[in-house]
């Protein structure tokens, strides 16, 4: 136990404190049991050890934080280590890399159920593990999604440039007074493009200049690893799983041809259906649908995009389409801040949001003719500072969360 406090102290000694993210206020705290998961490099752990580091003295010992990765749980159990923490009145343990643990979800519902006043937060970057262990913990676990950073995050880590998030209902509101107050800041556009390429994840400020490949190493590790020990991906197929990201980040965006897709890559439309369903879950794609109420495992998507578009700098051998840019980066803040967004069909715009909202996205001379019929309809336009009536710069939608 000396052991685990000594590494508690060093990993929150070295903490970054200049900036804590707002999705730290989004987690009821008070809950018992609480997993935090999201894709590898979001920035799970700093979380915890910020919010350790804000809210508890530095000589605590109520509080641990341990990473279940270390050597320590290869000679102790979660179990083992819960019980020797409560018997010297400790009362809240958070648990890194809780995916790295064999069978870990069976060992915190039996911590969960012996020991009543223990708040145990535990957080993984393997989202199909983690996913399989909700079976464990049903009813008594709380999870939270943790997304990369919003592009409002990344001005605020890459140039100090702080504002406030605003609600898509404020945006739509007064579009334009929002773009004003951000405008007496900062020039957005100045950042837009290169957020757009790099600046996701926030490993990006480790090392700017290995950002990509280290992004790449990351999808690599969920298909070559994840895919294949959780999912039962064979192993001669991850080379084609890699073609079929590589195939979508060159897509241009329009609606889906799985046959066409499963073609390209050599893999039947049913095994590629279930791919697809396996890389959402794993945050590495968008799967989109005209109606989101009634869809199956199997079901063909409408519009699949992927994550987030650095993803698609990364994975694209040529310069990724624009359209499909604009897209990708507005259906993930719209997502990562708890929208619906589903796809708004030939004969509308492009993204339905919430079930009523229809939005459009485009180029600066992107008009309004595809939402004009629309009682809420809009246009997110790309390469502007400024809205118009129902015509919102692309960028502010980055303010969301």
């Amino acid at each position: 136990m000396d052991k685990l406090f000594e590494r508690h102290n060093e990993y929150l000694s070295i903490v970054p404190m200049e900036f804590v993210r707002g999705f730290m206020q989004q987690i009821d705290w008070s809950l018992r049991l609480i997993a935090i998961k999201g894709p590898k490099g979001v920035g799970k752990s700093t979380l915890m050890q910020q919010y350790i580091k804000l809210n508890f003295a530095p000589d605590d010992k109520h509080v641990l934080y341990c990473s279940a990765d270390t050597s320590y749980f290869t000679t102790h159990t979660l179990v083992d280590t819960a019980d020797q923490f409560c018997k010297i009145g400790g009362r809240y343990l958070f648990i890194d890399e809780i995916h790295k643990y064999e069978n870990w979800s069976r060992e915190i519902k039996e911590i969960y159920d012996l020991h009543r006043d223990l708040h145990i937060v535990i957080s993984g970057s393997s989202l199909l593990q983690i996913n399989d262990g909700q079976a464990d913990l049903s009813r008594r676990l709380k999870e939270y999604s943790m997304p990369g950073l919003s592009f409002r995050e990344y001005l605020a880590m890459d140039s100090g440039i702080h504002t406030g998030t605003i609600s898509l209902d404020d945006l739509l509101a007064a579009p334009n007074r929002f773009c004003i107050e951000v405008k007496q800041l900062c020039h957005p556009l100045e950042y837009f493009k290169d957020y757009l390429k790099s600046g996701y994840y926030p490993f990006y400020f480790e090392n700017k200049q290995n950002y990509q490949s280290t992004v790449e190493s990351v999808v690599n590790y969920i298909i070559d690893t994840e895919l294949t020990k959780f999912r039962g991906l064979e192993t001669g197929n991850s080379r084609r799983i890699k073609a079929l990201l590589k195939v979508l980040s060159q897509m241009v965006p329009y609606e889906v041809d799985i046959t066409k897709l499963s073609t390209t890559i050599g893999i039947q439309r049913p095994t590629t259906l279930k791919y697809l369903k396996h890389l959402e879950e794993a945050s590495l794609i968008h799967r989109l649908f005209t109606e989101m109420s009634n869809i199956t495992d199997l079901q063909k998507p409408d519009k699949i995009l992927l994550d987030n578009s650095n993803l698609l700098y990364t994975l694209s051998d040529k310069q990724p389409e624009i359209g499909t840019v604009r897209e990708t980066f507005f259906c993930n803040q719209l997502h990562s801040a708890r929208h619906q967004v589903e796809y708004g069909g030939l004969k509308s715009g492009d993204f339905r949001i919430d079930g009523d909202l229809i939005i459009e996205v485009g180029g600066h001379d992107k008009g309004l003719r595809q939402v004009k019929e629309e009682s809420k309809g809009y246009v997110a336009a790309d390469d502007i500072d400024s809205a118009t009536f129902h015509k919102i710069p692309l960028w502010a939608f980055g303010f969301l969360y």
